[in-house]
């Protein structure tokens, strides 16, 4: 499918830079190299040329590279001018390019979006490359870049696969039972593989929250009572005064959150407001969330003050905890000593004592509950929203005998609808402006 006019956009990072890239995709694109970079280029090499507008005004001088299509990103002819990155240089460039007649500036994610629609990547890959672009870690850039490379998608696929062949197999004993080349009945041997799907995609589906680890971080909650020295353990955590710290209770109100990189997986750490009886009313809104974050998170740090420990009340029962004594440097001696055996760990912030061995095993749960980044995981809700569907289809087929085998065989087929949605080859245009609107410009 090819579109029939021409798009532009700046494709490198923010300006200034060292060189920045513009990239034009669509029927123009080879009139424009020609008359821009006086000439055609080689195809897939980059050429050094003075670029010029229409009326022969210099440009900039710098690399451009032409991919004829199909052969290329977006499927059609693509080319990529290399200049200088400075704004000026980047902004004529692009009125020069816009300017062509059929030309245009690109909106956000138009260039994946062209990819897609020309059968160039299916939707799977469309969110890893999306999930790639935005990758900040190591286990989100590798976790992004085995979806890109389809391994998501062929495990949809070869489910697909197997409904669709097991659909046939019913019908062809519903329409040729008594035909001599349709084998006896295939009936069992088809929803016992429907069966193993099920808990196949069970399974999968399990997964999603590993997958949303490895996406959106390992949940980690700060929580203790007023001058437990919350504040105090998340500035050393994230290594600057992102809190303010005093001796007055009742400091930290809302709710701050940095993010860590622990062992090339991103964890949000939240420090709360002090958790205590009868709080002014600011401070009570601040224990409501502190409360509510608590319970969503995936880790909870209970701080407590070895000297002067305070009551904060019920905790969430279904997150892990780690019960942390803190102010060790207020004891000295045995009576150190004799405080660590209530708590997992204890820590002086002051000292420096038991924060290093506090973040080693917070990356730790973080890498566990990750799991394997080489496992297939389902990447978006969506994903997990269909399969669901998936099987609930399936469920209606193998429960399903007194029906008949063409309601069954239906359930099949609606099925793998499903599954066929999930990477975009069947009925998607609805989703398609959420999913290419999370892509910048030039991508």
């Amino acid at each position: 499918m090819i579109s029939g006019d021409s798009i532009v956009a700046l494709s490198s990072g923010r300006l200034p830079a060292g060189v920045a890239v513009l990239r034009i995709s669509g029927p123009q694109t080879r009139f424009v190299v020609e008359t821009i970079a006086g000439g055609m280029v080689k195809d897939r090499a980059a050429v050094l040329r003075r670029f010029r507008a229409p009326d022969g005004t210099v440009l900039d001088t710098g690399l451009v590279v032409f991919f004829p299509g199909p052969a290329s990103f977006t499927g059609e002819d693509v080319a990529e001018f290399h200049v200088h990155g400075g704004r000026a240089v980047v902004a004529r460039m692009l009125e020069t390019i816009a300017g062509f007649d059929g030309v245009r500036h690109a909106d956000p994610g138009e260039f994946t979006r062209r990819a897609f629609l020309n059968g160039k990547l299916d939707l799977v890959e469309t969110e890893a490359l999306a999930d790639l672009v935005n990758a900040e870690t190591e286990a989100q850039r590798r976790f992004a870049i085995q979806n890109a490379e389809g391994v998501q998608s062929e495990l949809y696929m070869s489910w697909r696969r197997r409904l669709i062949h097991a659909r046939a197999m019913i019908e062809a004993e519903i329409d040729f039972a008594d035909e001599d080349d349709v084998p006896g009945s295939v009936s069992d041997t088809v929803w016992s593989d429907i069966r193993a799907m099920i808990g196949e995609i069970d399974h999968h589906v399990a997964g999603f929250h590993a997958a949303e680890i490895i996406r959106d971080g390992f949940e980690v909650v700060i929580l203790g009572a007023p001058n437990a020295g919350k504040s105090s353990l998340f500035n050393a955590l994230a290594r600057r005064d992102a809190a303010i710290v005093t001796d007055e209770p009742g400091t930290t109100r809302d709710l701050l959150e940095v993010v860590l990189d622990l062992q090339g997986l991103r964890v949000r750490l939240t420090d709360t407001a002090g958790l205590r009886e009868a709080p002014g009313k600011v401070e009570a809104i601040g224990i409501e969330k502190a409360r509510a974050k608590a319970d969503r998170a995936d880790l909870l740090l209970l701080l407590e003050d070895i000297v002067d420990p305070g009551d904060i009340g019920p905790l969430p029962d279904k997150a892990a905890l780690l019960r942390v004594g803190t102010k060790l440097d207020l004891l000295g001696g045995q009576a150190a000593r004799d405080a660590s055996g209530g708590y997992d760990f204890v820590i002086s912030v002051a000292s420096g004592t038991g924060v290093d061995a506090l973040l080693a095993a917070i990356g730790q749960r973080a890498a566990r509950a990750a799991g394997d980044i080489g496992d297939v995981l389902p990447s978006r809700l969506r994903h997990v929203e269909l399969l669901g569907e998936t099987n609930r289809h399936l469920l209606r087929a193998v429960e399903g005998s007194a029906a008949g085998q063409e309601l069954r065989a239906e359930e099949l087929r609606l099925a793998a609808d499903q599954l066929g949605r999930i990477v975009g080859s069947i009925d998607v245009e609805d989703m398609l402006d959420v999913i290419f609107g999370q892509f910048c410009i030039g991508k």
